[in-house]
């Protein structure tokens, strides 16, 4: 048996801050390159063009549901190998999710290339918005392994405390994105393809960073061919949280598919306004986010360890600051939500749309941020099918009957108040699957 002491649990606090910051700042300059895109793309004030490349957003959170099989998946499994003290297994299980996460990738973009044209409709693409929508899907879809690839030694190298190094590969990539966005869009006048293109070579930096990073800094990981295999046992662990942690992208994708699908009588107006106010709201969301996958390192080391206790009382610690956290990013984006949409684009009708749907959505977030916290606590600690139920819950199965309902009662109105309802639903069930496994008197 190896020697333990790879976090240092006896000052929860500042260890589990050591560990999310960088992952917060990394989320928050990814984010920063998202809305690049679509402020550069929407100063063009062209409404169809804003449109198309919205329609694309499902494309991201799929591949990232790809990224997350086996970066969360992988992620969770070492992070309790390490409180095993077991390295060799996890030399084994990083080589392996880095060459799978390649092949599987390449699979994907072929097979998404070809049916393109039934995809894109599913979108919501309509004759107007398609050209710009496949210009940005095409890039996009053909960097498919390059992209998935970027969610794997990120996850990886934070389960081992590499927080700082995963930071930088995505801030790098992030920052290179921001640079090119003006020219690829606006100076060559690339539009659409231009953002995908600016986008995909940001991925590309990040993967060779973090390559370099695991190859010369880590202790543990690996990416040696020879080492690229795993048991059944390990494998099920990978799939089992991956698999859940997946459901949650494959499911937003799901989500956004149905809304714009609904707001196609509407106009593609609409359909543009939602499309900025998602990314906004994704601001308030990625910290949340990165503070919430923060703790999975620490949250799965105290697990493997056997410190319950431990664990419960950083769960504790980490609810309060994030439901504080969540009211304070939400309350001046309510206030200031025209402002806003009128930093991206100069367009009365999509303002006034955008800033009510802002906020609508951004009015559950403190739901959310409990939702986030215990989806990653179940992922950290290999509580699979708790992780699914939430996972199928506030951008799933929940959000499905609660739109569906809604908007049959009351149309439009239905459809801004679904997201609102879902995440208090879904933060029930959080709070009620939290307490059946590490309520009082709960060890395991």
């Amino acid at each position: 048996m190896e020697e333990r002491g790879l976090f240092d649990t006896d000052r929860l606090i500042p260890t589990y801050f050591r560990l999310a910051l960088p992952v917060v700042f990394s989320m928050v300059v990814t984010l920063v390159y998202n809305l690049a895109d679509t402020y550069f793309i929407a100063r063009t004030n062209d409404a169809l063009l804003v449109a198309g490349v919205s329609l694309c957003a499902p494309l991201f959170n799929a591949l990232m549901a790809i990224g997350n099989i086996f970066g969360q998946g992988g992620s969770s499994l070492i992070s309790r190998l390490l409180g095993g003290g077991r390295n060799d297994a996890v030399r084994r299980v990083s080589s392996f999710c880095f060459y799978v996460s390649l092949l599987t990738g390449a699979v994907l973009a072929a097979a998404m290339l070809a049916f393109r044209r039934p995809l894109l409709a599913l979108l919501g693409a309509s004759a107007e918005t398609y050209a710009h929508a496949e210009s940005y899907y095409i890039v996009i879809v053909g960097a498919a392994p390059l992209v998935i690839l970027s969610f794997i030694h990120s996850n990886l190298m934070r389960s081992e405390g590499m927080s700082a190094l995963s930071m930088t590969g995505t801030v790098a990539g992030s920052l290179l994105n921001i640079a090119l966005d003006p020219i690829f869009i606006s100076v060559l006048g690339w539009g659409a393809a231009g953002a995908a293109i600016a986008t995909v070579l940001g991925y590309v930096l990040t993967d060779a960073l973090c390559l370099i990073f695991v190859r010369r800094k880590s202790a543990v990981l690996s990416v040696d061919p020879r080492l690229s295999r795993v048991n059944r046992s390990e494998l099920t662990q990978i799939l089992s949280v991956g698999t859940t942690a997946a459901i949650t992208n494959f499911a937003t994708s799901a989500c956004i598919i149905f809304m714009n699908q609904f707001l196609l009588p509407y106009g593609d107006d609409k359909i543009a306004a939602l499309g900025i106010v998602l990314k906004i709201t994704m601001v308030v969301q990625l910290i949340l986010v990165g503070f919430s996958f923060g703790g999975v390192p620490l949250f799965g080391y105290l697990y493997g360890a056997g410190e319950t206790r431990k664990l419960r009382r950083l769960f504790g610690f980490c609810s309060a600051f994030l439901c504080t956290l969540a009211l304070a990013e939400s309350l001046p984006v309510y206030v200031f939500s025209s402002s806003l949409l009128r930093a991206f684009i100069d367009d009365p009708g999509i303002i006034a749309d955008g800033t009510v749907m802002l906020r609508w959505q951004i009015s559950g977030m403190v739901f959310c941020a409990v939702v986030l916290l215990c989806t990653c606590l179940f992922q950290a600690t290999g509580k699979a099918l708790r992780a699914l139920a939430l996972s199928l819950s506030r951008q799933g199965v929940v959000f499905l009957a609660v739109f569906w309902a809604a908007t049959r009662i009351a149309q439009y109105r239905g459809f801004l108040a679904s997201q609102l309802l879902a995440d208090a639903v879904s933060a029930v069930l959080a709070l009620v699957l939290y307490r059946s496994a590490y309520g009082k008197g709960k060890n395991t």
